[in-house]
């Protein structure tokens, strides 16, 4: 049920981050969703990719630090007020999030939130209750 996220600590230098795409696309590895959170010297690429395992080791033989990151990856219909709706939902759960991030996805007309949390298992309990629909991984790498 839980998505795996790469993560690629990356310096805050021209053409670093194209040096990262590049690796992939020469192995023919699709970006889904990504997220640069940097800081003053590095940063952090956060990536949904289709072939998440083959990812780790390709960006490793080239060089990079990778790592991978269990994420929750949820559907919410894409209009206004949606978001909404199941954060409050999430809220109820009492877990802290340590980030999110979106895309729209070119396979339905939902939009599709990346989650990560210390604790996913009340947090995917109160989605399911609250009948917001929890993608599989093959649903989110299929994008």
């Amino acid at each position: 049920m839980l998505v795996k996220q790469i993560n690629v600590f990356i310096e805050n230098s021209f053409g670093r981050l194209a040096e990262v795409t590049k690796t992939l696309g020469k192995a023919n590895i699709d970006i889904r969703a990504l997220y640069v959170a940097d800081a003053t010297d590095y940063g952090v690429l956060r990536m949904i990719l289709d072939k998440p395992e083959e990812a780790v080791s390709v960006l490793t033989d080239a060089g990079f630090t990778v790592s991978m990151t269990p994420v929750l990856a949820i559907a919410i219909p894409d209009r206004a007020g949606t978001l909404d709706q199941a954060l409050a939902e999430f809220s109820k759960t009492g877990e802290s999030m340590e980030y999110i991030y979106g895309f729209v996805g070119r396979a339905s007309s939902d939009a599709v939130m990346v989650i990560r949390v210390k604790n996913f298992d009340p947090v995917i309990q109160k989605f399911e209750e609250a009948g917001i629909r929890i993608l599989s991984p093959e649903e989110v790498y299929g994008i």
